[in-house]
């Protein structure tokens, strides 16, 4: 499991004096195989978190412990997808999948069967020799996708990956996510700023409040799995509607409480 224990961090400014508070005392603890967002406000730590589970970022104070283990700096056991592509321009898809396998140190004939079963995961067997700049948006999100698959990690960390997407596509990489979930059932932590997206995707969603970023809500998501079978009918139920109607009130009071620009 994840285990969250006493999580502050600040961050100073330019000039060395001023700091602004992104997380204080937070405390959480994430099951093994579960799917758990965070939602919040712009500006909760939400990220700041995130980063620091993945051993990104140091903690001003408190520690993250994974499997019992203390988390000291990135390992292979956890994978990062970024709402930012982050692709290399001068390789293909499969360059850009096979990359930290290189890094890495795999053998040629591994990488090869790796990129190409992660390839078929995320359906684009039949792009892997296209460039970013040759790629849909979708598309090269899901380079990014089968990038942090290939590693094999048994933690995924998603930071607003579909953020970027316009909403059609967005809906349809949700339900490819939630198919490639269902298949090994690795614990994902999962940021957001979509109500919905949360609701549908999630087992439990850990609202943040803001200034400085701290844990106001923990809440069960008990809808039926697998999603992506009939999405439309999970998304039209009444517990699924009186799941985010709770989650936007809560949401609203937050945004609320933000001071005024």
């Amino acid at each position: 499991m994840i285990e969250v224990r006493g999580i502050s961090h600040g961050y100073l400014a330019a000039d060395g004096l001023s700091q602004f508070q992104a997380l204080k005392d937070v405390s959480l603890t994430i099951e093994n195989g579960t799917f758990v967002s965070f939602l919040g406000p712009s500006g909760c730590g939400k990220t700041t978190l995130l980063r620091i589970i993945n051993g990104l970022i140091k903690p001003t104070q408190g520690e993250i412990r994974i499997e019992g283990a203390r988390v000291d700096g990135p390992k292979p056991d956890r994978a990062m997808v970024f709402q930012e592509f982050n692709l290399l321009p001068w390789r293909t898809a499969r360059g850009n999948v096979e990359f930290p396998l290189e890094v890495q140190g795999v053998g040629k004939a591994e990488r090869d069967r790796v990129v190409s079963r992660v390839l078929a995961q995320v359906s684009l067997e039949k792009f892997g020799n296209f460039y970013p700049h040759q790629l849909s948006g979708g598309m090269k999100q899901r380079v990014g996708l089968a990038r942090a698959l290939g590693v094999g990690p048994a933690y995924l960390l998603m930071d607003e990956p579909f953020g970027a997407l316009d909403p059609q596509i967005r809906e349809m990489m949700q339900l490819e996510l939630m198919k490639l979930w269902d298949s090994d059932r690795k614990t994902v932590v999962f940021v957001t700023h979509s109500v919905d997206e949360a609701v549908f995707l999630s087992d439990r969603v850990i609202m943040f409040g803001t200034s400085p970023g701290r844990v106001v809500a923990d809440l069960a998501i008990d809808l039926p799995r697998p999603r992506w079978t009939d999405d439309e009918a999970i998304k039209t139920s009444a517990k699924f509607i009186q799941y985010r109607n709770d989650i936007w009130r809560l949401l609203k009071h937050q945004l609320s409480s933000m001071p005024a620009i």
